[in-house]
């Protein structure tokens, strides 16, 4: 019998113009800020889907009811899905209990890394399945672009400091706390202030 495939998540904001990289706006104003937002999401899902390791997940926020959405799942292998909870932490949890309820591995990719490449999904799935409980895609400013689990840790995500440079550090002290092996691929780059544009096609 063929094992399930590992689920690969995307979370994305819906690109409304003002409530994406926010901390962009006084460089860039709204309209390229949500341009930019939509550029990188797009990248993201295609690199995902480019992988091979099967249909996509895009988890949306607000909804999952805008037209740029709608126009992703026409183009690409996506399946659209509506994030849910309080706070980011919340809702990496519930997406990560609803993958693993429904395959043996999951991944979690953010949407704001300019240099994210098909061979870090790879890489990533590949730990996983080799043994590691998780794995992470470290972020240049300390958060993670890419989180990966084969079972549900929702204290990795509960109280933390999300946004600031001390993501990462956290995370890895809260694997080590629970005994777990875990992976690490290469450092990428997210795009969220101003000092991030420099080598940005804008």
């Amino acid at each position: 019998m063929t094992e399930a495939p590992t689920r690969v998540m995307v979370f994305a904001r819906a690109p409304i113009a003002g409530t994406v990289k926010t901390r962009l706006i006084p460089a860039l104003g709204r309209e390229q800020a949500t341009r930019l937002h939509e550029r990188l999401v797009r990248r993201t899902v295609s690199i995902v889907a480019g992988a091979g390791l099967g249909t996509v997940e895009l988890w949306c926020t607000p909804t999952v009811e805008h037209p740029f959405f709608e126009a992703l799942q026409a183009a690409l292998p996506v399946a659209l899905m509506v994030q849910r909870g309080r706070d980011l932490g919340e809702r990496m949890a519930r997406a990560f209990d609803h993958a693993l309820q429904r395959a043996p591995r999951a991944l979690l990719v953010g949407s704001d890394c300019r240099d994210l490449q098909g061979r870090d999904i790879q890489e990533a799935e590949a730990a996983l399945r080799s043994g590691c409980e998780a794995v992470l895609g470290p972020a240049a400013d300390g958060g993670y672009v890419l989180i990966g689990l084969r079972r549900p840790a929702p204290d990795l995500f509960v109280g933390m400091p999300w946004g600031t440079p001390r993501v990462l550090a956290r995370t890895r002290e809260r694997l080590a706390r629970q005994g777990w092996r875990w992976h690490e691929l290469p450092v990428r780059h997210d795009v969220d202030r101003p000092e991030d544009l420099e080598g940005v096609d804008l």
